[in-house]
């Protein structure tokens, strides 16, 4: 089968880090390059599990590879070793911009029932983790109807470097905090991963003075314009409201890469719209793609 996702070049950079099937119950792995295009597949078509073609082989073991790679944490490691590889050859950009976008939870992603706890020994696989799957599975009521949304910090090029993902009705500025935190490039020497970006971009949606007082506190450039509100609060307050915040204006032009990355994300259409009924698989989708924008880049 020709490669429509994963180049050979992609491949042979990926294919060293994804898990083996040694000492795994129940046989070996199918073939990981067929899986991961009919997993690249069904996200960037929206279809149905059920309608993968017949190339692809079982469309069970498709999806059960899928939720075992989202929830073990696989598609986030190869993700951040391709970072790593762009951060050793000085091509990361750590002028970080972050914004969120939502997506339309189809009613295919309803009905979903809590996980019950893993026990040890039992018929269920251990590589999940409960404490990953939210307890609304991350789906909320906005004007929009049910709908998601997805966090993402990306580099000064417009490439993913974390993503979280939220209810739809979830406040941007909540969420400014973890979603810096799941930056985390590793480097391809000693010492740890890098984590910390040289000036951060975002709307006004941000704009916050906890989140100004902890981006300062890290020694994080900040260029978030001010909200109206804000301003006319500080200066109703006289010398008590302080001085106003600082604003590069000409640094600011650079936020859109931001929409430009969700946009090529949002070109998949199982991303665009929420099909899954489980908030670590369609976030594991997103990082999937993600993984494949970086690839051909």
């Amino acid at each position: 089968m020709a490669a429509v996702v994963f180049s050979d070049e992609a491949w042979a950079r990926i294919e060293p880090l994804l898990p083996s099937s040694e000492g795994l119950r129940g046989g070996r792995f199918r073939d990981h390059r067929l899986v991961l295009e009919a997993i690249a597949w069904r996200f960037r078509t929206g279809s149905p599990w059920r309608d993968l073609p017949e190339r692809f082989g079982p469309w069970q073991t498709v999806w059960k590879r899928h939720d075992r790679f989202s929830a073990d944490g696989t598609y986030v490691r190869l993700l951040q070793a391709v970072q790593a590889d762009a951060d050793a050859a000085g091509d990361l950009d750590w002028v970080v911009s972050a914004d969120s976008t939502i997506a339309r939870a189809h009613q295919h992603s309803a009905g979903a029932r809590p996980r019950r706890p893993v026990r040890s020994g039992g018929a269920r696989s251990n590589y999940k983790d409960l404490r990953l799957e939210p307890v609304d599975h991350a789906i909320g009521r906005s004007r929009g109807g049910l709908t998601s949304k997805v966090h993402l910090a990306c580099d000064g090029r417009g490439r993913p470097l974390a993503m979280l993902l939220s209810s739809g009705n979830t406040n941007d500025t909540q969420l400014l905090g973890p979603l810096l935190a799941q930056i985390r490039v590793p480097r391809q020497g000693p010492g740890r991963p890098r984590t910390r970006p040289t000036r951060l971009l975002a709307d006004k949606g941000y704009s916050s003075r906890t989140n100004r007082r902890m981006l300062s506190g890290r020694g994080i450039a900040v260029t978030i314009p001010e909200r109206e509100d804000q301003k006319h609060h500080r200066t109703a307050r006289g010398s008590a409201g302080g001085r106003p915040y600082s604003f590069d204006n000409s640094a600011y032009r650079d936020r859109n890469v931001v929409e430009r990355c969700f946009a090529q994300l949002k070109q998949w259409r199982g991303i665009a719209s929420r099909f899954d009924k489980l908030a670590t698989n369609y976030l594991g989708g997103v990082v999937l793609a993600s993984l494949a924008l970086w690839l051909r880049t």
